[in-house]
């Protein structure tokens, strides 16, 4: 504890931080400030915000916002990173250890996503029966979310399910059953490896899971690059 916070009293001075306002978040917590994020991981290392990548090696990416390949067809992410609270990530790398023994692994198209980005989302789309109302944020914004699907290990390509990702037709919903067997099993696959490892599926969403506790954190409105600063300053001082 006394390290950390040695970590954290040494990069406060070092790291931006503001207040980012919206017309949206009146009635909102939505945190920017560097500062308080830091003292939360003072607080507690499972504040964390972590590359994925880090805890689970090998891991594939297909960050859609990081392209135009997409929802709103607009690149919103300025680098194609998942990040995600610490305790997410190792329970992803456990997904992913007991994924291996059907020669399968995870595909991440979505993690951690700035409260900016939300908002950004909505202007352009606005149907919050789809997309996240930015009066009341996502659990993405959390860092406590993460959208995923399957690929063959053998061969490094994503396996047949439901629908392709931000489909929004009755067969994305998790329990639509008028689906191939083989389908129906790739889907329940995922959903259980993920489920017995703290997440939950979304109803209408094959591929979003929500960690199991995310109402113990807050919406973040962070950039990546703020992130990777505060995360690469951790580790100078650790060194």
């Amino acid at each position: 504890m006394r390290q950390l916070a040695i970590i954290v009293l040494s990069i406060l001075p070092t790291i931006f931080v503001g207040q980012n306002n919206y017309n949206y978040n009146k009635n909102l917590v939505v945190i920017s400030d560097t500062s308080y994020y830091l003292m939360q991981l003072y607080e507690s290392s499972s504040y964390e915000l972590v590359d994925i990548k880090e805890y689970v090696p090998g891991i594939k990416l297909d960050i859609k916002y990081a392209t135009p390949n997409n929802l709103i067809e607009e690149k919103i992410y300025p680098v194609s990173m998942a990040i995600v609270r610490r305790p997410l990530a190792e329970s992803l790398y456990k997904v992913q250890q007991s994924l291996n023994n059907y020669g399968l692994g995870l595909v991440i198209f979505d993690g951690y996503r700035p409260y900016g980005s939300t908002v950004r989302i909505y202007e352009l789309f606005k149907d919050t029966n789809i997309i996240a109302s930015p009066w009341q944020g996502s659990h993405h914004n959390r860092g406590t979310a993460v959208d995923v699907s399957l690929i063959d290990l053998e061969y490094g390509q994503e396996i047949q399910m439901p629908t392709g990702y931000d489909n929004f037709s009755q067969a994305a919903y998790s329990n639509y059953q008028n689906l191939p067997k083989n389908v129906l099993k790739n889907r329940d696959i995922l959903i259980s490896e993920m489920q017995n490892h703290g997440f939950k599926v979304n109803p209408k969403e094959w591929w979003h899971f929500d960690f199991i506790g995310w109402q113990e954190y807050d919406i973040m409105d962070l950039s990546f690059e703020q992130i990777e600063q505060i995360n690469r300053k951790k580790l100078i001082n650790k060194e």
